[in-house]
């Protein structure tokens, strides 16, 4: 796994596809927020980026796009979204769109009462999982990767119950102080629900692996922090993407790291790229450990 701290130092003219996942951004959490900011002044400068994939947690909590449109609406509310934490980010996301690259969002199981109207502020697309991936010869299967973890069963039902449309409906039509108190009981009960269970619980089941995998030839999720390289089955690797997170807070040089995935092709123009799968034959999948110094 190679480490770098710009993209645009690592075959800068190669890089077609960007993964990455759990970001979990917050005002709270300043640093990450930075180093989002900085990985996308990165892809601004790469010249051949088509793609760039959020897949699920990209941000702590999402209560509803309301959070933010809210201040689109309302003349009074112009200044707050001048200062917001979220306008940076969105302006960055949409000069990347309009560059050409297509910005592609996954829910994860902090985040999944987001919706297409905020990501329409950039041109991003929501998709659902799992998506298929073409790279080279080869499919990959992309998911957020909490669906993995069956041996969770309150998560698991938990999840079922959040995902239903009706149980969306019922809490985005809260008020958003209601949301707001909903949210903090449910990461209360998740944090001490955590505690007590053991490791393995809370990583993926290897049985559903193969299962996911069975018409894919490889598997690349999050959700875990665990990045690595797995053999998912004997001829199936399965890639995980490592969660942003601050490190060495408390020294001068603070700095985020995050493991993400890349889509590279030796080609030096255009012409052999498919224009449905963004890849030729020759194109292929490496993971990095990405790391932003905070200043």
């Amino acid at each position: 796994m190679q480490r770098f701290n710009h993209l645009i130092t690592t075959r800068p003219h190669q890089v077609r596809q960007v993964l990455i996942s759990d970001l979990h951004l917050s005002p709270q959490e300043p640093a990450l927020v930075q180093a989002f900011l900085a990985l996308l002044d990165d892809c601004l400068a790469l010249p051949a980026l088509k793609r760039l994939f959020i897949l699920g947690d990209w941000f702590e909590v999402w209560l509803g796009d309301d959070m933010y449109l809210s201040l689109l609406k309302e003349e009074r509310l112009e200044d707050e979204q001048i200062t917001h934490w979220l306008t940076p980010l969105i302006a960055k996301l949409k000069q990347l769109r309009i560059n050409g690259c297509e910005i592609l969002v996954m829910h994860g199981n902090r985040d999944f009462l987001l919706g297409q109207p905020f990501c329409n502020l950039f041109g991003g697309e929501l998709i659902s999982e799992p998506y298929t991936l073409t790279v080279g010869q080869q499919s990959y299967r992309l998911e957020h990767g909490d669906a993995l973890c069956t041996d969770d069963k309150k998560y698991q039902l938990f999840r079922k119950i959040m995902r239903n449309r009706l149980t969306q409906w019922y809490l985005l039509n809260k008020s958003l102080e209601k949301r707001l108190a909903i949210a903090d009981n449910m990461r209360k009960k998740s944090q001490q629900n955590n505690a007590t269970k053991a490791a393995y619980i809370m990583d993926v089941n290897d049985e559903a692996v193969r299962q996911a995998i069975t018409d894919s030839d490889a598997l690349l999720h999050g959700h875990t922090h665990r990045p690595d390289i797995h053999q998912a089955t004997a001829d199936k690797k399965r890639y995980v993407l490592g969660d942003w997170r601050l490190l060495d807070k408390d020294t001068r040089q603070p700095k985020v790291s995050a493991v993400i995935g890349a889509v590279t092709d030796d080609q030096h123009s255009n012409d052999r790229l498919n224009s449905n799968n963004l890849s030729s034959d020759d194109a292929e999948f490496e993971l990095y450990e990405f790391e932003c110094l905070i200043r």
